[in-house]
């Protein structure tokens, strides 16, 4: 995957935002008036007792000081990161901006409190409490009250993101009990186990600086914030500064510890992946996370490599990898029929760009849940039959009968009966080959799209399916635009085909509404850029959100990737269970590396 080091940053906090719902156990739900409890998980208990001095994967003796340098590719016109407007510098949140609670990279079905030092649930999952800790303040000192909590629950859910209303969809109101205490009501009825840790992973804004500033504007006002770093200097779209609060009110919380260990992070912005490496080679900044099977492979021979100064490491993972690939934009009429989308699968040769781009590194996705055991692997299970019986005539043919498998070459290149299968699927769906050009039997137009993408390094990757599809008389023009044309061209669906990726969780939830509902196709910004509206699918989306137990919630959630699989939505690309981190000597990081993966803020400088 081609990703940036903030996208890596944000899959990671993905990977823990969507993971983690509340237990009846880790929160005292056996009892009629419920315990505060420090921490929620899933089911069963949080790994850390309440008394926890530090997680388990930090060095608790890091010494703070010194500056990180750190690249991003595009630009940046705004410090909001919460609303659809602007291209936002992103890395304010957890850095300025805080949560109620935060996960665990080792124990990511957890939430211990961070802004708030305890959480309530009563045993009819009616309401949530959070208890807001006394010393949390405001970089200006103010205390952080519910009455922050409260505004900006309102403010997300009626001017934020689109997700937020789809995540808050479930929750009536937040009350203000008093400064320090904060109540969210549930709506009646509602089963939906991760509501709790939804709105523990709330960022809390501060009211009083929006009083006299338009939340819903693009805006480069530096922010007031509550976290371990303020912004102290930026030029928009070319670099920010942040420097470590040495006053932060919350350095000495166990879930801080080891943590945020730089006094200053200074982010530099590149037009393209190109330019940004050959910075890196030259020392102008100091870690990255490399995205490029050929640049790990043949790009890190310069002379600071071989004198040691640079290190290579292929640091292991366990995060879902969700699913990365060509993503069809079905609101277009060229894309409606599944069929069609089948074939042109069949013209992209996983094998041989693996062999001949990647160096034989990845692995083809095979699923929206890959590397995980919500993939859908084998046939379907009872409990998955029982779902989707019921929706047997509505379902793609093969869902109950066949695991879902893209088409496989044997990577030489010579992929000739995936291209008359591709012929055939597209004659079926009316359309026919015409002096070397696949045209529509009725109106006589030509097969002809544009693949949008906002960088070069996609142009390689696109460049042979395109072959392949000239071979069935399709065209498809690939259209490279800069980032911020590309963010509004996507935010609005204006395009045909793009490289999308959708991450996930080790607890798929209420994301999945801003993934693939129907009531996600028509918002604007949402994640469902592919423009699903499916009764099943919408279906399947509320059983797993209303999962009762973590048997279940498998269950669903494959029946769910086994229905997205078959509607061919996508032709998927691959994945890789490692992050391939370069990084100038000067770094250090701990020795134990947590089931998620590498995690920046965890490293230090070495002073010596």
């Amino acid at each position: 995957m081609f990703l940036t080091v903030q996208q890596h940053a944000l899959m990671g906090l993905l990977a823990i935002f969507f993971s983690v719902v509340s237990s009846l156990t880790a929160v005292g739900l056996v009892q009629n008036e419920p315990v505060p409890a420090h921490a929620v998980t899933t089911y069963g208990f949080p790994k850390y007792p309440q008394a926890f001095d530090y997680f388990s994967y930090v060095n608790p003796y890091a010494p703070k000081g010194g500056e990180i340098r750190l690249s991003n590719v595009g630009t940046f016109d705004s410090f909001n990161p919460y609303i659809i407007k602007g291209q936002p510098f992103t890395m304010v949140g957890g850095l300025v901006f805080e949560t109620l609670m935060v996960g665990a990279q080792d124990d990511p079905t957890s939430a211990y409190g961070l802004i708030a030092e305890s959480i309530e649930i009563p045993s009819d999952r009616s309401w949530v409490v959070f208890n807001i800790r006394p010393h949390a303040r405001w970089h200006d000192n103010q205390p952080i009250t519910a009455e922050d909590v409260v505004w900006t629950f309102e403010t997300l859910r009626n001017k934020g993101l689109p997700h937020y209303s789809s995540y808050y969809a479930d929750v009536t109101k937040a009350v203000k009990e008093n400064d320090l205490r904060v109540r969210f009501v549930l709506k009646p009825g509602v089963v939906n186990h991760e509501l709790p840790f939804i709105l523990g992973q709330l960022p809390v804004l501060p009211k009083h600086d929006w009083a006299t500033r338009q939340f819903d504007a693009v805006s480069l006002e530096v922010p007031l914030g509550s976290g371990p770093y303020q912004i102290v200097a930026f030029e928009a779209g070319r670099y920010v500064v942040l420097r470590r609060n040495p006053t932060y009110w919350g350095q000495d919380l166990p879930v801080n510890r080891g943590m945020y260990n730089f006094n200053v992070i200074r982010v530099d912005y590149y037009r393209d992946f190109t330019v940004s490496f050959e910075a890196f080679r030259g020392g102008a900044y100091d870690f990255r996370i490399e995205n490029s099977a050929k640049a790990w492979t043949t790009g890190y021979s310069f002379p600071a490599v071989v004198r040691g100064q640079v290190l290579m490491e292929e640091i292991p993972h366990q995060r879902p990898q969700g699913m990365q690939a060509f993503a069809f934009n079905i609101r277009r009429p060229l894309f409606r029929d599944k069929r069609v989308r089948q074939a042109l699968s069949y013209a992209f040769d996983f094998e041989w760009a693996n062999k001949n781009l990647f160096y034989s590194q990845y692995t083809r996705s095979k699923s929206y849940f890959a590397n995980s055991d919500f993939a859908a692997r084998a046939l379907p299970g009872p409990q998955e039959l029982e779902l989707l019986q019921q929706w047997r005539d509505q379902l793609p043919g093969d869902v109950l009968t066949r695991v879902y498998a893209p088409p496989t070459t044997d990577g030489s290149g010579n992929n000739r009966d995936h291209l008359q299968e591709a012929l055939r699927l597209l004659r079926d769906s009316q359309w026919t080959i015409r002096n070397q050009t696949l045209v529509h039997e009725k109106t006589g137009e030509p097969f002809v799209f544009e693949l949008l993408i906002d960088d070069k390094i996609w142009e390689r990757v696109a460049a042979p399916f395109a072959q392949n599809l000239k071979r069935l008389g399709i065209t498809m023009q690939v259209r490279m635009v800069d980032s911020a044309v590309y963010e509004n061209r996507v935010r609005g669906f204006d395009f045909d085909m793009l490289v999308y990726h959708w991450p996930q969780s080790q607890s798929p939830g209420n994301e999945q509404r801003d993934y693939w509902s129907s009531s996600a196709a028509d918002t604007e910004g949402s994640n469902n850029i592919i423009g699903i509206r499916e009764p099943t699918i919408d279906f399947l989306i509320e059983k797993i959100v209303s999962a009762p137990n973590h048997e279940s919630l498998v269950a669903r959630t494959r029946a769910l990737d086994r229905v997205l699989l078959w509607s061919h939505f996508v032709v998927p690309h691959w994945y890789v269970n490692h992050d391939r981190v370069a990084y100038w000597r000067k770094l250090k990081h701990p020795d134990i590396v947590p089931p998620l993966g590498n995690h920046l803020w965890t490293w230090w400088i070495d002073p010596t």
